[in-house]
């Protein structure tokens, strides 16, 4: 099961919807829960979910996604460990506002632009559609998160 992108939406600092664009695929190896951590990691890494920002309850991120509750709470929780969310209680989840980075964040948004741009004048190169290149790219992510994990 591939499904088209979700949308779900937060709520920044200011009151305003914003919103957040998921797609998951069933059909790779990488887990739902962490294409699910991945894509929202970015999303902080970025800006796109700025400091402050109320991501969906559990429950109505599941239902947008159709997942279950504990595949959301588990890419929560471990969004929660590495420093980028915390939850507050029945007050929900909120993009921290310092986030574990030391680098600002115009300058990470830039390397990823950058490293984005390489990745796809690579896939052009190679011929590679874009779904195989976005299964290749989450599976990579994963290795690297798994990686993290183990150290």
């Amino acid at each position: 099961m591939q499904t088209g992108p979700t949308i779900a939406d937060s709520i920044d600092p200011t009151g305003r919807r914003r919103r957040l664009v998921i797609r998951l695929d069933a059909n790779v190896s990488v887990p739902l829960y962490e294409q699910l951590r991945a894509q929202l990691s970015v999303m902080v890494a970025v800006g796109h979910l700025v400091a402050g920002s109320r991501l969906p309850t559990v429950r109505d991120m599941a239902d947008a996604l159709a997942l279950a509750p504990g595949t959301v709470a588990r890419a929560y929780r471990e969004l929660e460990a590495s420093g980028a969310l915390e939850g507050r209680g029945r007050r929900g989840t909120f993009v921290v506002d310092e986030p574990p980075h030391s680098e600002p964040l115009q300058q990470r948004r830039e390397r990823l632009a950058a490293a984005a741009d390489r990745f796809a004048f690579e896939v052009r190169q190679l011929g590679v559609d874009r779904d195989s290149a976005r299964q290749l790219l989450d599976e990579a992510l994963t290795r690297g998160a798994d990686a993290e994990r183990a150290s």
